[in-house]
């Protein structure tokens, strides 16, 4: 039983490893990528070690202690109300003077700071010699080399993190960044003035405060007003004042002048710690970027990538695809032989199996796309697309940042909206968040592949990957019309980061696809179990339909005229008529599974909705299904398999006949699946959308937005396409 509780906080820039270590440490599967923004909140996992409970706390990427957006904003406010019993900075030690930034930051808040030099084995390959012992000397604080991907260096990082918590130790005031003495001057001042209006159970260090003023920081101005109440105001004209008169010294403004130095002080520790190799090395990352980020065949090669990728999704996924299908039509021709006629064999059948069944088919191709977004995401590729899309994102008044969430949204509209967290500017992060759901997420692929494989089988590669790119120009154009009407204003200026590229590691690919395989079947057994059975209920009552035609008696007139002939028939003629009965009594029998479907609930309820999906080419099945998909849009298709499965026809292939028999033509099916594409996003993005833009209209607004959208461009598909083809 560990007999000391320690809460240990990972920091460090974006890309600097810091969620493979936390991954490594507790054995836990956070995502890892290549740009800001892979965690937007902070994660806990409990490690039993060295005799003491462990509590590690990943926060998210940051570049400094100044926030700005809103992982900056966790990851400071963690640090500074938490107070964590040790902080570990997870230092990229291929690109040590950027690290240092925040990592000089941690040190002037004065808690406990232990730097990991990550990434070890990149700087060494990369040339760069690194004195950790004497790092560790000149900045007060313990130094570790972490490979955090091999596990390399983590005993070594946790046993320092236990011994510095246990034992109470300042970083030297000697060791701190000295500035000018102008501005040391002015920290002075209004250090003495902060202790002489503050207590023994002040929270902050008084001199990191007092740095904090200058620098005219929003948050602790708000908190020294909470902390201090009238107190604070002289404070705060002490500040302006002496702000006032540095601008006057520097000719710039105080927070400028304090980053410059900062950095001056890093340049002497890179001068004094680090040796780089005068051979000159080949860097693979920046031969490879000439290519892929080049002005002309970057965007070439970005959309055949894309393309690519829903190709092999497509092709390879059918292969799986099959013997998952073959699987489900021996359960539901097993159970058609077993069960007796009854209510328990059309829920199972036609209810659990023709709804979820028709849902489950996909999980290949899901994973799949998974598998190929992972690769773009762990090469570091995914933050290249970003850069190539920069261009065009300022259209709209972003910059290529925002296009990262919205790549991201290829997988799930929710983790994605999430993920515009990482912007700067408010409005920024809600123009993002708005134009995220017209990304087409993996929940729709199955509607795609059902409809585009039955009526465009020799291009449906092509067709999927033009609606792909169809989302990806209405979401330009909604952001260019947001930004012009609603959110006006100038874009945040930003530099795009490019991470080297790495050769991705399987294990890791492979984690990706089985945790999103286990959500899909999570989900499977879950919302979309029970929507199916809500779609059977309404769909087989009431039991008592008033049918049009007495199926019965024209069932039993051609078993009728059928006997008589086969009696008289020769043996080879038998087979033949026999096929021939069966075929009229199975088309008998369509016809008044399609009537009891008309008269029937949830048939009711598409007559009503009828008239709206009209003009758009959609029947009414087609419009119950998309009202379902509100809820998840993996229910489209396991509504299609119920309303649309037949009796007699129990292998996994009936929808596709049956969408085929049911009348619906390619350009009716082009304008559904434009529907589904840009129509009203799932209950949970809605959710999520209304929860990040702190604002229940936003999400009132991208509902109405988008279902008008949606129906415009199927209305332009279906009635254009109409004309076209006469």
């Amino acid at each position: 039983m560990a007999e000391k509780n320690i809460r240990i906080a990972l920091t460090g820039n974006p890309n600097s490893g810091k969620t493979t270590i936390f991954n490594h440490l507790t054995g836990t599967r956070q995502k890892v990528g290549n740009w800001p923004g892979v965690t937007v909140e902070k994660k806990e996992g409990d490690v039993e070690k060295f005799g003491c409970h462990l509590k590690i706390v990943d926060l998210p990427g940051t570049y400094s202690l100044t926030p700005f957006s809103i992982e900056e904003i966790v990851a400071r406010n963690y640090i500074l109300d938490e107070n964590p019993d040790v902080v570990i900075d997870i230092i990229d030690a291929s690109n040590l003077e950027r690290s240092l930034y925040l990592a000089n930051q941690l040190r002037e808040l004065n808690c406990k700071v232990i730097f990991a030099l990550n990434m070890a084995d990149l700087a060494l390959a990369r040339g760069y010699k690194i004195d950790a012992a004497k790092l560790s000397e000149l900045l007060g604080v313990p130094v570790v080399f972490t490979v955090g991907n091999k596990g390399q260096g983590l005993d070594d990082l946790m046993k320092t993190a236990v011994e510095s918590a246990q034992i109470d130790v300042c970083i030297p005031e000697t060791r701190k960044v000295r500035y000018s003495n102008d501005i040391e001057k002015a920290i002075a001042e209004l250090r003495t003035a902060i202790e002489e209006r503050t207590g023994p159970d002040f929270p902050y260090d008084r001199r990191w405060t007092a740095v904090k003023l200058l620098e005219d920081d929003t948050i602790i101005r708000q908190r020294l007003d909470e902390l201090l109440g009238q107190d604070s105001r002289e404070l705060m004209e002490a500040a302006g004042r002496l702000r006032a008169r540095l601008t006057d010294l520097f000719h710039e403004e105080p927070e400028i002048v304090l980053t410059d130095e900062r950095y001056g002080f890093i340049a002497g520790i890179i001068k004094e710690v680090m040796i780089s190799s005068t051979r000159r090395r080949v860097d693979v990352s920046r031969n490879i970027d000439m290519v892929l980020t080049n002005r002309f065949l970057g965007f070439p090669i970005f959309i055949f990538f894309i393309w690519a990728m829903f190709q092999i999704t497509f092709t390879l996924g059918a292969y799986p695809m099959e013997w998952l299908e073959a699987g489900i039509g021996m359960i539901s021709g097993g159970l058609d032989a077993m069960l007796p006629p009854g209510v328990v064999k059309s829920f199972l059948l036609d209810g659990v199996i023709a709804g979820v069944g028709s849902v489950l088919v996909f999980l290949p191709n899901i994973l799949l796309l998974f598998f190929c977004i992972a690769l773009f995401e762990d090469t570091g590729y995914m933050a290249r697309a970003a850069f190539l899309m920069d261009r065009i994102m300022h259209l709209i008044g972003l910059h290529g940042k925002s296009f990262i969430p919205m790549l991201m949204g290829f997988g799930c509209n929710v983790p994605a909206i999430m993920a515009a967290r990482t912007l700067e500017s408010p409005k920024d992060r809600i123009l993002t968040v708005m134009i995220t759901p017209f990304m087409s997420c993996s929940a729709r692929l199955p509607v795609y592949i059902v409809l585009a494989g039955t009526f465009f089988a020799a291009h449906a590669g092509t067709v999927i990957f033009l609606l792909y790119l169809t989302g990806i120009a209405v979401a330009i154009l909604t952001g260019r019309l947001l930004r012009s009407f609603l959110l006006t204003g100038a874009d945040a200026p930003f530099v795009m980061e490019l991470p080297p590229y790495r050769v991705p590691m399987l294990k890791s690919l492979l984690i990706h696809m089985w945790d999103r395989a286990k959500m899909f079947l999570k989900k499977m057994g879950g919302i979309i179990l029970v929507g199916s059975i809500i779609i059977w209920v309404l769909s087989a009552y009431p039991k008592n339909i008033d049918y049009d035609v007495d199926y019965q008696a024209r069932i039993q007139a051609v078993n009728q005229q059928y006997a008589a002939q086969i009696a008289d028939a020769g043996p080879q003629q038998k087979q033949g008529l026999k096929q021939q009965q069966q075929q009229q009594i199975d088309r008998l029998q369509r016809e008044k599974q399609v009537e009891h479907a008309e008269k029937s609930y949830l048939g009711r309820i598409g007559q009503v909705m009828s008239p709206v999906f009209e003009p758009i080419g959609i029947e009414w099945r087609g419009s119950v299904a998309i009202l379902t998909g509100f809820v998840a849009k993996e229910i489209v298709v396991s509504t299609l398999g119920v309303l649309y499965a037949v009796k007699g026809e129990t292998d996994s292939e009936a929808l596709r006949r049956a969408l085929q028999r049911s009348g619906m033509t390619p350009l009716s099916a082009l304008s559904l699946m434009v529907f589904v594409l840009l129509y009203i996003p799932c209950l949970a993005t809605v959710a999520a959308i209304a929860r990040e833009t702190g604002s229940v209209r936003w999400a009132f607004l991208s509902v109405a937005h988008t279902t008008a959208v949606a129906w415009t461009a199927s209305f332009v598909v279906y009635q254009g396409g109409g004309l076209l083809v006469g």
